[in-house]
């Protein structure tokens, strides 16, 4: 037997948390665990006893049992209702008045009352065991994933070994040509891919909350029945404080900011928020808008130079003390402005691969704008679009995007449903929605 203390076990090339068979395979201290009996006693109120060993996500037998033995044995507990037959795990329990006061201690250390962290070094250890579960894309897989976008072949070529480097991208280019659209492309493609995560993770007492259900989704999980709503009456075949997610694929934009890049410690529940690229290990983090933050391109960027060299970061306690994490993550950067205006060249060089994505050509837009009507509906003809390029664009001097023909066909839509009249590419309703969709600025 592997204990949380020791080694880690795990599939090859990968990563399974072992199996909890006692109290110290959990590596916290005994005491920890019964407070937080307490504090999810204290909130909850009655619990059964498989109730409160699914709230913690560790097992009853072996684990929680032996918590309740002793939380009532010190008379912090008490057995309110039983079921005769069913065993301990049934009975129903409640805080007494000296649990109260016991809770009430804890809480003032930390509110956090959910699942049972895991320790930090097991979580660094799991990180860099599932990296080598990445999977590796080829020229077929990229145009399986790229299938829906129109893409330059000089584009497309660079874009395959950019996401099998699994390090750092900069996409720049004009806005409304698809630099956000690839990396969702790149996200789906991650998605199909699982890992194991933590709820939490224990550091000096402190815990840091790591699973988000906003920011990761849940993949099929076959190896045990875990989590906050899961049955954990018997032996499960791992340990259930770990969840499966598809690997992760994390968006921020313009609220990025240097404090959201550390812990975060919210000095009301007094424990921490794991930051993003810590949620987005294991998968990919883009920042969209590069450049519209808050905090100026290079004071963040500066941020990211030893992460991005060395692959570890550094995470900084509100008690001053610094722990190591691995940087085990994809980093897109995606701007639309020009590249002199945000970064030097020592910070280009630390980004291992930098892809322009260009205005299409007159046949890429041709391609877009026949996928487009035919996806909603728009009887499409060449003639109605010689005549968008040549009145709209070329006497104009504007730029072709990417973006503009699913724009202009929405007008169309807007625009003949309002007439109830059938969408077509006619001069008129090309006119019409391109009035309607263009300002020159």
């Amino acid at each position: 037997m592997t204990r949380q203390t020791g080694q880690i076990s795990g599939a090859v090339g990968g990563f399974t948390p072992p199996q909890i068979n006692s109290l110290e395979d959990t590596g916290l201290s005994p005491l920890w665990l019964q407070d937080l009996i307490l504090k999810v006693l204290y909130f909850r109120g009655y619990l059964t006893g498989f109730k409160i060993s699914e709230e913690i996500t560790l097992p009853f037998a072996g684990v929680t049992d032996q918590l309740l033995t002793t939380l009532k044995q010190e008379k912090l507990i008490e057995v309110k209702s039983s079921q005769g037959g069913l065993g301990e795990g049934a009975y129903t329990y409640g805080i007494t008045g000296a649990g109260i006061i016991r809770a009430r201690e804890a809480l003032e250390r930390s509110q956090y009352a959910g699942p049972a962290p895991v320790p930090f070094e097991v979580y660094n250890e799991a990180i860099r065991r599932q990296k080598s579960g990445r999977l590796t894309v080829t020229t077929r897989t990229m145009r399986q994933i790229l299938s829906q976008l129109v893409i330059s072949e000089s584009t497309f070529q660079r874009l395959g070994p950019a996401l099998n480097s699994g390090t750092s991208i900069f996409m720049y280019g004009p806005p409304g040509n698809g630099k956000t659209s690839i990396a969702r492309s790149f996200g789906n493609l991650i998605l199909s891919q699982n890992m194991y995560i933590p709820y939490a993770l224990s550091l000096d007492g402190q815990v840091i909350k790591v699973y988000d259900a906003v920011s990761h989704s849940l993949a099929p999980d076959t190896d045990a029945n875990s989590g906050p709503t899961g049955n954990l009456r018997s032996n499960t075949r791992r340990d259930p404080r770990w969840v499966k997610i598809r690997r992760p694929f994390i968006v921020v934009g313009g609220e990025l900011n240097l404090e959201g890049l550390d812990l975060v410690f919210d000095d009301t529940t007094k424990f921490y928020e794991a930051p993003f690229q810590v949620k987005a290990n294991g998968g990919i983090l883009l920042i969209d808008d590069f450049g519209r933050q808050q905090v100026r391109p290079r004071d963040l960027l500066n941020r990211w130079i030893v992460p991005l060299e060395n692959r570890v970061d550094y995470l900084r306690l509100h008690t001053g003390r610094k722990v190591e994490v691995p940087f085990d993550v994809l980093i897109i950067f995606s701007t639309n402005l020009p590249p002199k205006d945000l970064v030097d060249e020592a910070f280009l060089r630390r980004l291992r691969h930098k892809v322009e994505i260009g205005d299409p050509s007159f046949e890429e837009y041709r391609e877009i704008f026949k996928r487009v009507s035919q996806d909603k509906r728009i009887e499409y003809n060449d003639q109605g679009l010689a005549y968008l390029l040549q009145e709209w664009y070329i006497k104009r001097n504007r730029k072709l995007r990417a973006s503009h023909p699913r724009d202009l066909c929405d007008q169309i839509i807007d625009i003949s449903s309002y007439l109830a009249v059938q969408p077509s590419m006619s001069r008129e309703m090309i006119d019409r929605a391109a009035k309607a969709y263009f300002v020159d600025i």
